[in-house]
């Protein structure tokens, strides 16, 4: 689940805390967490097909996060209503499920998010149901190219900055764009902790990386423009333009030796 691209201020008016390290304990419980929201959204999409709605998917992912004894990151967050965020072809983000099928073809992104001990992790998968075309397969290589490209980039000594612009550079030379209102986000005892990072910028700038930060970094791509806008239920966001999107998410650790992603079986 993405944060928005302000920044997040505290109930009390004052700015929200600085980016938090976690120790070695802390991260251990966090690829717990991750652990199992990648078999959540795995056992999610080993059942997606035809006919099937976006809520079935979603009690899918709450049976396998709760039979794991973590709990959903996601239900009740903010008043979302669901286990998993499920976006199906122009909507970007935050899809509530529910009773609509799923079609032959439409591109689906599940978002997901699990909680051990306290301790949060998020993680967002896009995958096509039955049959695909050449063009909706180059935008979801494109897409999980780019988070590869910004997971290298999660090292010490480097800046925020630096995973923005290697996201930013693998994708527009493609002709695709990437949304600028929904960006990633430190994360930990809550789900979106400082600092954002925005999927757009120039190398060089912002919080420099230390050992112990754990991020989620998760580009947005639309195959048309970058504009978005939100739907009546106050919570999906869709391409302005109507154009497909596509969204992959991992949570990392920066550590000593490199990244660390965490939701990973």
């Amino acid at each position: 689940m993405n944060g928005e691209s302000t920044p997040r201020i505290a109930a009390s008016g004052n700015p929200a805390p600085s980016a938090t390290l976690k120790s070695a304990r802390e991260l251990e419980i966090m690829r717990e967490a991750g652990r199992i929201v990648a078999f959540a959204v795995r056992k999610s999409f080993e059942a997606l097909e035809q006919g099937i709605t976006t809520r079935e998917l979603d009690d899918i992912a709450r049976r396998a996060i709760e039979s794991e004894g973590a709990k959903p990151g996601f239900l009740g967050l903010y008043g979302f209503p669901a286990t998993a965020c499920i976006s199906i072809n122009e909507e970007i983000v935050h899809g509530i499920p529910g009773d609509r099928v799923v079609q032959n073809g439409d591109l689906v992104t599940l978002d997901c998010g699990a909680i051990v001990d306290g301790y949060n992790s998020d993680h967002a998968v896009t995958q096509v149901a039955g049959l695909s075309t050449s063009e909706k397969d180059d935008l979801i290589d494109t897409t999980r190219e780019s988070l590869e490209m910004g997971l290298k980039q999660a090292k010490p000594g480097n800046r925020i900055g630096d995973i923005s612009n290697a996201i930013e550079s693998h994708v527009l030379p493609k002709s695709y764009e990437l949304v600028r209102e929904y960006v990633g986000h430190g994360i930990g005892k809550d789900l979106h902790e400082p600092p954002q990072i925005p999927n757009f910028g120039p190398a060089g700038h912002g919080l420099e990386l230390k050992a112990g930060l754990v991020l989620a970094i998760e580009p947005m791509v639309n195959a048309g423009g970058w504009k978005t806008r939100m739907l009546d239920d106050g919570w999906t966001v869709v391409t302005e333009d109507d154009a497909l999107s596509c969204h992959f998410e991992h949570t990392v650790a920066i550590t000593e030796d490199g990244p660390v992603v965490l939701t990973v079986e």
